[in-house]
């Protein structure tokens, strides 16, 4: 069976090392003409890890990226409210891991080019349309280089294209724009030294629009040396203001100093971290309300071109990979791929839906807020409560990760 997968960003990547590893034929196509180390961190939970490790990349992962032991939530004078313990600090299997974006993708990259061969991803391809029959899929894209349009065929489709998926721009043409909700956030990274055990995820603040995040996403070459440090602040413009100059606009060193001037943080040095910024970009928080269907006979969508969420509970990127490995699973159990596809429609969905909307109402970031709100640490047991309520909603309780079945199906042939 072919697949093409559009999108060459860490959900289509994976979703090529899922389907290959079932025995398909997955062709990743991305618009940018060079897949590049850009971005900044991202944390991927122990479900997600799992995932990456039964695709038998546990190696790799280890090489590139740092395994937070504890989440620590601060209010705005650096003292902590709440803290819990992640990845096999908390009794999962597999760890937690922070990494560059741009080093998982490359990463990835180069898995797929090294077990589907060099010519598996093809740059510089821009989506135009897809039109569909009963026996296959024709993608139509343009090549960025040569103006010339490229025709590829298929067996299914995969929509992996991010929250503004032209793939699913033809499935619901009519649907509003990414919904936001004021809040802008400036992410950087920064050499700066470790905070607090050099293995913390500290978030601190209280609601959404008054919080500042850091983690580190590598270790100092040297024992003296400085961490690899990921930042994000989040600030206000107003429900409906968008960024000013458009997303990803660029924010100055002298700019993040004002906005993080009234922070006082005694663990981190925040006015070098600024200054020692390489880019420092700001993103609006966006989403998309769910959507009542993901499949459409031999299309699909996966990963933020299905559910974008706002960034609570460090759950987008984690969800897309499980969203991959689900895909290859069902579409190898059933002999016609549309009915694949709608099992993966079925098991998916609804699950990922809840987690959108519950991060909407801050997922496990409540217990943040609610301190704020308090004055101080919640009393004891409700923390935990919403963060265990939480997990259990993504499905990455201890037990959820630890026992549920491998998604791993034996390798079909390569014509199944």
């Amino acid at each position: 069976m072919k697949v093409t997968v559009v999108g060459g960003g860490i959900a289509g990547l994976t979703c090529a090392l899922s389907l290959h590893a079932a025995g398909f034929e997955p062709r990743v196509t991305e618009a940018a003409r060079k897949v590049e180390a850009v971005g900044v961190g991202i944390n991927l939970l122990p479900h997600a890890v799992r995932e990456l490790s039964e695709l038998g990349l546990d190696g790799e992962l280890a090489s590139v990226a740092l395994p937070p032991h504890r989440l620590s939530y601060r209010d705005r004078t650096g003292e902590a409210v709440w803290e819990e313990p992640l990845g096999r600090a908390a009794g999962y299997h597999w760890p937690q891991y922070s990494v560059h974006r741009g080093r998982l993708q490359l990463l990835l990259l180069a898995a797929v080019r090294e077990r589907l061969g060099p010519d598996s991803v093809r740059t510089g391809l821009l989506f135009q349309r897809f039109e569909q029959t009963s026996d296959g899929v024709r993608a139509h894209f343009l090549d960025r280089s040569s103006g010339l349009p490229v025709i590829d065929d298929a067996d299914v489709l995969v929509g992996a294209d991010g929250i503004d998926s032209a793939v699913r721009a033809q499935l619901y043409p009519h649907e509003s724009p990414p919904k936001g909700n004021g809040v802008h956030m400036w992410r950087g990274v920064a050499r700066h030294p470790h905070v607090l055990d050099g293995r913390s995820i500290v978030v601190a603040g209280g609601t959404p629009g008054a919080k500042f995040v850091a983690y580190p996403i590598e270790d100092p070459a040297t024992a003296a040396g400085d961490a690899l440090m990921n930042w994000v602040l989040e600030v206000r413009h107003g429900p409906t203001a968008p960024p000013p100059d458009g997303p990803g606009r660029r924010v100055t060193a002298a700019e993040a100093r004002a906005g993080l001037a009234s922070w006082k943080l005694p663990w981190i040095d925040l006015t070098a971290l600024a200054e020692r910024s390489s880019a420092i970009f700001e993103y609006p928080m966006l989403d998309r309300d769910p959507l009542p269907r993901w499949s459409f006979g031999r299309v699909t969508l996966l990963g933020d071109a299905a559910h974008p969420m706002y960034p609570m509970g460090m759950n987008g990127g984690s969800q897309s990979i499980v969203d991959t490995r689900v895909l290859a699973w069902c579409l190898a159990r059933e002999n016609d791929p549309v009915a694949g596809l709608g099992h993966y429609d079925r098991i998916r969905r609804p699950a990922v839906d809840a987690i959108v909307l519950a991060n909407r109402n801050l997922g496990p970031e409540e217990i943040i807020a609610r301190a704020e709100e308090h004055g101080g640490a919640l009393p004891a047991g409700q923390a935990d409560q919403i963060a265990t309520h939480y997990k259990r909603l993504s499905q990455a309780t201890v037990a959820q990760v630890n026992t549920h079945s491998s998604w791993t199906v034996p390798r079909r042939g390569a014509a199944g």
